[in-house]
């Protein structure tokens, strides 16, 4: 339906000139009209919810641009709408938002989703009633308006980048007709809202996909097997995320199960998805051989594929259950990376000799593989180079520094291992910026 538009009866004879007192009133109107939206501006932008924005959005339209309102706000379900008589400031205060589901097609709200445009239906020409029923979704809201013996419905498509995101509907008790003026505010006043919404829900979706992208990329819990405990820490170099370049993983059955922990090149959000697609590599192909030089040997290979060239440092342990003696059978692969230490019962830190190049720069890699044996009561520790290479005030934490410091821990548990070695490479550090830690303890219960 085209849009029609009230006009007030003039109080002055066509073509004569309009009084002072007239002119006055009008810049007066218009003063007002620009302080509102330049005020409303400012309040929708405060706020990068979508729920609050709908709700602030009906708080300001009321009672500037109509005695009731409502803000529907489409979304692939259907659509949220709120309303309320006077916008929570006196009375009854505007509710949440609601979910409506899908909407009618043949309906006042998916008509105007289509097209956009505004609508300006009257008493004089309309059954207010039928508009409203068409209109406005929800009983609850549709009484409210009809309660006001309204005289005036006015529909505003929230149009913004080509798309309409929502409908403003504003409703005017009787004896208050819109002017083309008041339509053309009311305009002004959705665009504005419109592009509240629409920055509110991108931020939304972005604030989700991130979300669900740290949920994916934060180091796994680890699995709990007969006579093995183990424990980890992780502390990521920003301190605005726990995703980074540093990961570790613990995968398999409790009798032959695979052990890794790396560190991909760079940092940050990037580095987190390389560190997700290492990880899940690994895996599949440790589910096909757990062969550790077969296993660094397939993520080399993948990672060369990659458009962008970025390497994996990693070393690779599987572990096996011994026979009789309790012993975990060890066999131990690294590319470009720091080999374990195992710290024995009595205190002595061994390093197995184990030496391989980064993955994911050159073609056609072998690895070779170290045996060692885990005997009970002794504990594998896997650690990154944000450990040695930590700097503080007097040069690197170092490797010596990190083998003089375990003989202190032997026996103790997993997790009382890891928080130590964290807690003196951050008191090394001395508060400076550091870069992604991790660090993962296996200790032999049997």
């Amino acid at each position: 339906m085209d849009t029609a538009v009230n006009r007030q009866t003039p109080d002055r004879v066509p073509g004569q000139p309009r009084r002072r007192d007239e002119r006055s009133s009008d810049r007066a109107s218009d003063w007002a009209a620009v302080k509102f939206i330049q005020d409303s501006s400012q309040q929708l932008a405060v706020s990068l919810n979508v729920r609050r924005t709908m709700l602030r959005a009906v708080r300001l339209a009321v009672p500037q641009l109509g005695d009731w309102a409502m803000v529907a706000v489409f979304d692939d379900m259907g659509a949220w709408v709120v309303g309320g008589p006077d916008g929570g400031s006196g009375g009854a205060r505007s509710a949440d938002p609601v979910p409506v589901g899908r909407l009618d097609p043949g309906s006042a709200l998916a008509r105007i989703k289509r097209v956009g445009h505004t609508e300006l239906r009257t008493a004089r020409d309309d059954d207010l009633g039928a508009v409203l029923r068409d209109l406005v979704p929800l009983e609850s809201l549709r009484e409210q308006a009809e309660s006001l013996e309204p005289s005036s419905v006015l529909a505003v498509g929230l149009d913004s980048g080509g798309t309409t995101n929502g409908v403003l509907v504003t409703v005017t008790g009787p004896d208050r007709a819109y002017t083309d003026g008041e339509v053309r505010l009311t305009e002004e006043f959705g665009r504005r809202v419109a592009v509240a919404v629409q920055s509110a829900k991108l931020y939304e979706e972005r604030a989700e996909m991130a979300e669900a992208l740290q949920e994916t990329l934060r180091p796994p819990e680890l699995p709990q097997y007969p006579e093995v405990r183990m424990a980890a820490r992780y502390r990521s170099s920003s301190e605005r995320t726990d995703i980074g370049g540093d990961f570790y993983d613990v995968h398999g059955a409790s009798d032959d199960f695979t052990v890794v922990i790396g560190d991909v090149c760079g940092k940050g959000i990037r580095a987190g998805v390389l560190t997700g697609q290492a990880r899940q590599t690994i895996r599949t192909a440790a589910h096909i051989d757990r062969s550790p030089s077969r296993v660094l040997r397939t993520l080399n290979e993948v990672l060369r594929t990659q458009p962008e060239k970025r390497f994996v440092s990693l070393a690779c342990v599987r572990l096996r259950r011994g026979r009789d003696d309790g012993d975990l059978l060890a066999t131990l692969a690294v590319a470009g990376h720091p080999p374990p230490l195992v710290l024995r019962r009595d205190g002595t830190v061994d390093e197995p000799d184990a030496r391989g190049t980064v993955a994911g720069i050159v073609p056609n890699l072998s690895y070779d593989e170290v045996d060692f044996r885990l005997a009970p009561g002794e504990t594998l520790l896997l650690y990154t180079d944000g450990v040695d290479e930590a700097r503080g005030p007097y040069g690197f934490f170092g490797a010596d520094r990190l083998r003089r410091l375990l003989p202190h821990y032997a026996g103790a548990s997993p997790a009382t291992l890891c928080e130590a070695v964290e807690q003196h490479v951050v008191e090394h550090i001395g508060g400076e910026g550091h870069d992604d830690i991790a660090v993962l303890a296996i200790r032999n219960e049997s």
